[in-house]
């Protein structure tokens, strides 16, 4: 029977400070998790006495129910941020494709300037009141699209999925039109379905750019219904006043403690995106760095 190769000192120590380290790592990033979890549902009694505690032994979730109730403003900016997450993946989806396409074929005339000005954006914009000059020029001040159109475009997700189908062969778009496939036929029927990895990066760089957005909201949107979710945390967090606790005076005996609807909001916030990147992940790594071998 063989005996494995036996460990030096030296890679013993080194594998034993590796492994403390690493739990010392989660324990860092799950904590703060499993904390924030906690104080959702502790009570106000408890949450005051034991300000650490991460297993909280009163349940008490009035704070979720009076953030998805029918007269919270929570519930509402949570459809707003799923449907502008949604729609403003997929338009991005398909505008980004699109563009990287064409910008991946060597024989497409003017390809180097269209791909010098992109990356030029990346560096240098127009600034801040310019911009709001051209949304406002176009009507867009309040309407749901302020938070789809201005950024449906990403210049480095284009940069990724054009040097993704860079890695396609040529022979295949060769065979295509021997067959009579035109280019639409071979932008969707070949390389579409050849960029699975490339495209499900994208939409994560998409999806949790549109999830966790407030920003535009703030500077483009007076409507309270049109709020995003994570722009009402925002408001919620810097000031008391965020929600209309008025309206919910009919349906709560008591509104719950603003540090629980702050808990309780960031945790629903956060919940979907970690459900839906396990399914991504595998994806992630693949798309990013076979993207990015040519340039």
């Amino acid at each position: 029977m063989k005996k494995g190769i036996r460990k030096s000192r030296g890679e013993i120590t080194f594998a034993c400070v590796n492994s403390l380290l690493l739990i010392l790592l989660c324990f860092a990033i799950l904590y703060p998790m499993l904390m924030v979890i906690a104080r959702s549902r502790m009570s106000d009694v408890e949450r005051a006495t034991h300000p650490l505690r991460i297993i909280p032994t009163d349940i008490d979730l009035s704070g979720y129910r009076f953030i998805l109730s029918s007269d919270a403003y929570v519930r509402h900016g949570y459809f707003i941020t799923i449907a502008r997450t949604l729609i403003g993946t997929t338009l991005s989806l398909i505008t980004t494709s699109m563009l990287a396409y064409p910008l991946s074929k060597r024989y497409y005339p003017g390809r180097k300037v269209i791909t010098a000005m992109l990356v030029f954006t990346m560096w240098f914009g127009g600034g801040m009141i310019p911009t709001f000059i051209v949304i406002k020029t176009l009507k867009l001040i309040d309407t749901f699209w302020v938070l789809i159109l201005p950024m449906m475009i990403n210049v480095y997700n284009t940069i990724i999925l054009r040097n993704f189908f860079m890695q396609i062969p040529d022979s295949l778009e060769e065979s295509a039109k021997l067959d009579g496939g035109n280019d639409f036929q071979i932008f969707t029927l070949i390389y579409l379905p050849l960029s699975k990895a490339a495209l499900a990066t994208i939409s994560l760089f998409y999806a949790i750019w549109h999830w966790n957005q407030w920003f535009d909201a703030l500077l483009y949107i007076n409507k309270q219904s049109l709020w995003p979710l994570q722009y009402i945390l925002r408001q919620i967090i810097t000031s008391a006043s965020a929600i209309d606790v008025s309206s919910a005076a009919a349906t709560f005996d008591a509104i719950p403690a603003m540090e629980t609807v702050k808990m309780a909001t960031i945790v629903i916030s956060t919940l979907p995106i970690l459900c839906v990147y396990p399914f991504l992940q595998k994806y992630f790594v693949k798309g990013v760095m076979v993207g990015s071998v040519k340039g």
